[in-house]
């Protein structure tokens, strides 16, 4: 390996590393040549689910995996990381085994381009049922559900953790997966507007003013308490803060807001790390509330 340092660090790096060897620059830079790199992408079914160690490319090949890319976010490629359907995994070898490879792993646009469509369906048509299956917690009389919005929730988190394991392809195009988040914001809009609409300037006249004040309280105040203490006292990115506040208020339109302020998926990134709790809490927290206290 090559090592760039200090003089006065050489002999530390050596007693850890190993032997010392003096090489000229243009001899290291001939053995560099004949290693390409290329982004390749997994587009075989056989596979979806199987672990980079278990497909010993090296061993096979005589090439290495270096990063994954999976949903434009990078992956330290690790023996045991399982692949999936759509994923780029960086490659590096020699022109030919690189060749090789790519008949191996696929890599076909092609094959890209169809929508798999069976698995999102089958996890909205299992979570509708998941989530109108009463349970009970201890302590409380009533049982509770997890509702339209947490069952198909906890299925796709199910469905993308254990999917590969057992050869379910999870993976949806880029355009089918934007037709649908955009489908499903339009949606949720429409129905808040219908539902608060209608009523809308009469519990104005009689007062309702005043829960519209509460309500721009409750909102901002916890926003302006999470922003402070993740900027200050965590150091994250503006991007990274924008996804993490739409997140905690599972708040669609914020998201697209950031992501179209943004450029990039970053905002979208730390949204899905909080979005799954922060829905499972309010379902079930707004339930317990009632049973609680009325």
């Amino acid at each position: 390996i090559l090592v760039v340092s200090n003089l006065k660090n050489i002999d530390a790096i050596e007693a850890f590393i190993g032997h010392r060897i003096d090489m000229n620059r243009e001899d290291w830079n001939k053995l560099d040549s004949q290693l390409v790199s290329r982004r390749i992408s997994i587009t075989k079914s056989a596979i979806n689910g199987r672990s980079i160690g278990n497909l010993r490319l090296r061993n096979l090949f005589g090439v290495n995996i270096t990063r994954v890319n999976r949903a434009g976010v990078d992956l330290i490629a690790d023996s045991r990381l399982q692949l999936q359907l759509g994923d780029r995994v960086t490659v590096v070898g020699s022109e030919e085994s690189i060749l090789n490879v790519e008949k191996f792993l696929g890599n076909s646009l092609k094959r890209l381009r169809e929508p798999n469509l069976i698995s999102i369906f089958i996890g909205i048509a299992v979570g509708v049922i998941v989530g109108s299956i009463p349970f009970m917690i201890p302590g409380i009389p009533q049982p509770v559900k997890l509702g339209l919005a947490g069952g198909p929730l906890i299925v796709a988190i199910l469905l993308s953790k254990f999917g590969p394991k057992y050869k379910l392809v999870t993976y949806t195009t880029m355009s089918a997966n934007l037709m649908l988040r955009e489908i499903g914001i339009a949606i949720f809009l429409a129905c808040v507007g219908l539902g608060a609409g209608g009523n809308f300037v009469e519990t104005v006249v009689n007062g309702g003013y005043t829960w519209i004040g509460y309500g721009v309280i409750i909102t901002v105040v916890p926003l302006l308490i999470i922003g402070t203490i993740g900027r200050k006292v965590c150091k994250l990115n503006y991007f990274t803060l924008m996804g993490l506040i739409a997140g905690s208020m599972t708040d669609p339109p914020a998201l697209s807001y950031a992501n179209a302020t943004a450029g990039n998926d970053i905002p979208a990134v730390s949204y899905a790390t909080v979005y799954p709790l922060t829905m499972f809490l309010r379902v079930i927290t707004a339930q317990l509330l009632i049973l609680i206290f009325l």
